[in-house]
């Protein structure tokens, strides 16, 4: 797999970064606090990757339109309540990126998350320049649409079969499939490795950092 790639689309949370038991919990008090029904931790670990509107629509249904706005308004203020840091990035990452961007590899991020979240996400763990563009939910169509992988390949004018997307949830697999390119699931994030792998990824790393060893 060598020399395959030269461009390489992460996922944010549960990819580079420490965060999906965090966001598991935000979207558990969300339901405590509208008073809806608290969700499972794996239901909610299955929507983390879609935009949060969408994910909030998934998990609750039945909730009309203002108790949704409640519900991602409660979630905003619990997950924005941590300050996190560069070290909240899961170990070698941050040394990972800057390697592979030194190698000549252009890198940008594709996440569920919203551009303001993700730019202070970006600020706070000292990352925004390693990446050459990144797209969020809220500016584009939410995973598994493939619209934002299209954006990137475009703004980045990389042909699709050298593009690589690398990410721990089905969403992100789901995206590849839909664009089409290549992926290599990390099973360091939402969904377990049997979940990934029925979405035909190139390989299943434990840890992201590991794409060191096979590009």
């Amino acid at each position: 797999m060598k020399h395959r790639f030269d461009l390489i689309i992460f996922d944010w949370d549960g990819t580079l970064i420490d965060s999906i038991d965090w966001i598991t919990r935000c979207l558990q008090q969300a339901a405590v606090q509208c008073d809806y029904p608290v969700p499972q931790a794996q239901a909610a670990k299955d929507v983390i990757g879609l935009s949060i509107n969408r994910a909030m629509q998934t998990l609750f249904p039945d909730a009309d339109a203002k108790t949704q706005q409640q519900l991602v308004a409660s979630y905003s203020r619990n997950y924005l309540s941590k300050q996190i840091s560069a070290d909240d990035l899961f170990p070698g990452v941050q040394e990972m990126l800057g390697q592979l961007k030194n190698q000549g590899y252009q890198l940008a991020v594709a996440t569920g998350k919203t551009r303001v979240g993700l730019q202070e996400a970006l600020r706070a763990t000292g990352t925004e320049h390693l990446f050459c563009i990144t797209r969020c939910a809220d500016e584009t169509a939410s995973k598994p649409d493939p619209r934002m992988l299209r954006e990137i390949i475009l703004h980045t004018s990389t042909a699709k079969e050298r593009t690589l997307m690398v990410g721990d949830s089905i969403h992100d697999l789901q995206m590849a499939l839909n664009a089409p390119i290549p992926a290599i699931a990390v099973s360091c994030g939402a969904n377990s490795a049997a979940s990934l792998q029925q979405y035909q990824p190139l390989l299943c790393l434990q840890q992201t950092t590991e794409l060191l060893n096979i590009i």
